[in-house]
């Protein structure tokens, strides 16, 4: 009986360590769209630091003090202000009180040209590689490559993809507040190719499906995976 205890006790206490973890230090995360592209591809499985940002504690939810704030640049994990639920991932560009702008495609915080990422990227042009450049809309209202000035409020932070012509960001429902904040991505520790090399799909009707998925996968596993982008920063 008190080995039975004792190993209870220590799958508890592995249990109440691993939630610790997850919820306050670090947590994994899967990029399921194409919006950071090319800093970050679909299939990449990435760590973020919960940490740095202030974690908020499992079960009392307290929030810790945090070690900074998210900054202009960090690539930010948050939740989704439309529900508060769904995991988005995008590059902070404005902090509180910042000043956004997009003239013709340009990023301008506080009057200044935003240094574009690295592998930032338009991908919306004309067939002779003309960029397409969507003015304001009717009324004057935003549009995605023409926006604001809009001054960010206080408590919240500005945030938009790396693949611009292809992000669902702050340009379309404002900025996120703090309280929505997760973490800041760390490392990708994994990332598979589904685009190149495209799996079969399971279905129910099909009994077959799953051993073909595993087969075709392990034939294509070399191939698969990206291995240049193993354990490699995030910036």
């Amino acid at each position: 009986m008190n080995t039975l205890w004792d190993n209870f006790k220590q799958i508890g206490i592995a249990v109440v360590l691993a939630l610790v973890i997850k919820t306050s230090i670090v947590e994994a995360y899967k990029i399921p769209t194409a919006s950071m592209e090319d800093t970050l591809l679909v299939g990449d499985f990435l760590l973020a630091n919960k940490f740095i940002y202030g974690a908020e504690l499992p079960l009392v939810g307290w929030r810790l003090p945090p070690i900074r704030e998210p900054q202009k640049g960090d690539i930010v994990i948050f939740l989704f202000p439309g529900d508060g639920v769904t995991k988005y991932i995008k590059r902070c560009v404005g902090e509180p009180g910042d000043t956004i702008e997009v003239k013709d495609k340009v990023l301008y915080v506080n009057r200044e040209p935003f240094v574009a990422p690295e592998f930032s990227k338009y991908i919306d042009t004309t067939d002779d590689g003309h960029q397409v450049i969507l003015p304001r809309r009717l009324g004057g209202q935003d549009s995605r490559d023409n926006f604001g000035p809009y001054v960010v409020p206080s408590n919240s932070y500005f945030m938009m993809g790396d693949n611009r012509d292809n992000s669902f960001d702050s340009r379309w429902w404002r900025a996120v507040p703090k309280e929505l904040v997760l973490g800041e991505a760390m490392i990708i520790h994994w990332s598979w190719d589904e685009q190149e090399h495209k799996s079969p799909e399971v279905t129910a009707t099909d009994p077959l499906s799953v051993p073909r998925l595993f087969v075709y996968n392990a034939v294509h596993f070399f191939e698969k995976v990206r291995w240049t982008r193993l354990f490699s920063l995030v910036s």
